[in-house]
């Protein structure tokens, strides 16, 4: 499921709230309150990108009895171009460590693959390396393999990260 953006919802309201701050004079009454509005924004922002992470992780938790998860460089991702506010809203640190928390607490199998596993370049028919590469790659959403076999991205990257997560739970290593 798409994570509802949360901060995109409320930056409108936030932005007013804290143009009204700025606007108040220092140690005034008007400035506390303004400043007490101001958290209350972030507050909720936070507390129902909470509520989001905890349900969809029980939800994930119950569905599954393994549960493999790509180590993605958040804060990299978020430097990295104009995306930073979309991959923060989306609070992915903060979602696999608690999917990891609760796979540990319902007794599921959690495992991290390495960032660096070619998941979307690796074709999952005959496993030769032929996918899109690069940062061009990125907008390519199917490709079709040397082998003839034709991919979509997402399904191909799933695919090759379980495969992988099996292999790594059969050489009884799944805490890397």
């Amino acid at each position: 499921m798409a994570s509802p953006k949360f901060f995109r919802r409320q930056e409108k309201k936030l932005k007013r709230t804290q143009r009204k701050l700025s606007r108040c004079a220092k140690g005034s009454n008007n400035r506390r309150k303004a400043k007490l509005a101001v958290a209350k924004v972030h507050a909720r922002i936070a507390d129902q990108r909470r509520d989001f992470i905890e349900q969809e992780t029980t939800r994930i938790v119950r569905e599954s009895q393994a549960v493999y998860v790509e180590n993605l460089n958040v804060k990299g991702i978020a430097c990295s171009g104009r995306f930073g506010k979309s991959v923060h809203d989306q609070s992915l640190g903060m979602f696999t460590r608690t999917l990891e928390a609760k796979c540990v607490r319902y007794g599921r199998t959690f495992v991290r693959v390495n960032r660096f596993f070619p998941s979307t370049q690796l074709c999952s028919y005959c496993g030769s390396l032929s996918g899109p590469k690069g940062r061009e790659g990125l907008r390519i959403r199917t490709w079709t393999c040397d082998c003839g076999t034709t991919h979509d991205r997402d399904q191909n990257a799933e695919h090759n990260l379980r495969f992988e997560g099996r292999r790594i739970v059969a050489e009884g290593r799944p805490g890397t």
